[in-house]
């Protein structure tokens, strides 16, 4: 039978100050992130998610030093009129970089002139799924990426690649608490802190933090915050976003599902060192966040994709808050076309698609 992930996410609180909220509050916040425009004016029980993806808008584009046959792993931000893209390439000798590239709408994202990373001399080798936000307190932008550990790059100018520094890591060599690897590191700021979340591909969520007015040093011993007995239940990809008008937390987590098909989980809190709890119609392979059961294609035919893998949510604005609107969601993501056979993960051919939620305003006049 094939295995059907569940909600039993074990909630684990390694920090003994960590205090226990009551998420009643934020659980009826975020029930409004399901709602479509129906039952959100007839008050109706609100529905789960649901998407349309389009066909892929980011694809591959080869060249003699870079024979890449993927593109995957994107963040993306809207700064200057133009959406700014970030995400991992991998070619067919099994080495793993980035590309960058901008463009002013996203029906012109496929003919966008891809500037390979390491053409920047600072950040030649192995630096991957990306991160990049603008931190306000110090006016700088941060590329934050997998070194294969957490490392991160500045600029003055997100329009110049080859502006940015050389990476510096976050930690002195592997935290104590990291026992089976870490992978795809995400940064989101409130008030006081900057918080680092991270998964292990082994079931274990991680997060560590600092002050702000440390950043970015200073983080302590990553905690442990959720665990899975099976690591497919809990598996990588994670970001954590801020609801704008909320003051509430959404985490999204890329799980396995049938056949080991990816989509993604959905997790709340009303603070970030505190308690996630499984999103309500958006935590299982049946009733993912996204995934296979709840996204269509845009053109009413099968969807281009089986997975719905490693992406970004596009945010309402740049900075360190890392804040989305609840009423109007969209999702850069990557995915493979469902007839691929390919046994080596390097060589699986990943492109770039996004989901627009049902009740969303047109992704160009989104933000």
């Amino acid at each position: 039978m094939p295995h059907q992930p569940d909600v039993t996410t074990e909630i684990i609180i390694t920090d003994p100050s960590m205090p226990t909220r009551n998420l009643a509050a934020s659980c009826l916040v975020l029930a409004s992130l399901c709602s479509n425009p129906l039952s959100a004016q007839t008050g109706a029980e609100p529905s789960s998610f649901s998407w349309t993806s389009t066909d892929p808008i980011v694809s591959p584009v080869a060249d003699a030093g870079h024979p890449i046959v993927s593109v995957k792993d994107p963040t993306v931000v809207r700064f200057n009129g133009k959406w700014h893209v970030f995400a991992t390439t991998a070619d067919r000798n099994g080495c793993w970089s980035m590309v960058y590239l901008n463009f002013r709408r996203w029906d012109e994202a496929g003919q966008a002139e891809p500037y390979y990373i390491d053409r920047n001399p600072n950040l030649a080798g192995y630096h991957c799924a990306p991160q990049v936000f603008y931190f306000g307190p110090q006016k700088k932008w941060y590329l934050v990426f997998q070194s294969q550990h957490p490392t991160f790059s500045t600029t003055d100018d997100i329009e110049n690649p080859a502006t940015w520094t050389a990476p510096q890591p976050f930690f002195d060599g592997t935290p104590k608490s990291v026992i089976e690897g870490w992978l795809d590191y995400w940064i989101i700021c409130d008030d006081t802190h900057a918080y680092l979340f991270f998964s292990d591909d082994h079931g274990r969520y991680y997060r560590s933090r600092t002050r702000l007015a440390d950043f970015p040093k200073g983080f302590d011993e990553p905690v442990v915050v959720m665990k899975e007995p099976n690591a497919a239940d809990l598996f990588e990809a994670s970001c954590v976003y801020r609801l704008k008008d909320t003051g509430k937390y959404l985490c999204i987590i890329e799980c396995m599902g049938e056949r080991g098909h990816r989509y993604f989980k959905a997790f709340e809190t009303d603070r970030l060192d505190g308690k996630w709890t499984p999103m309500d119609k958006a935590a299982t392979w049946a009733t993912p966040f996204a995934g296979a059961a709840n996204v269509k294609a845009q053109n009413g035919g099968t969807l281009w994709t089986a997975d719905i893998s490693h992406g970004e949510m596009l945010r309402d604005g740049i900075d360190e808050t890392m804040t989305i609107d609840p009423q109007n969601l969209h999702f850069l993501f990557q995915g493979m076309d469902r007839n691929v056979v390919e046994p080596n993960y390097v060589l699986l051919p990943y492109r770039l698609a996004l989901l627009n939620a049902d009740n969303s305003r047109p992704v160009d006049e989104a933000l």
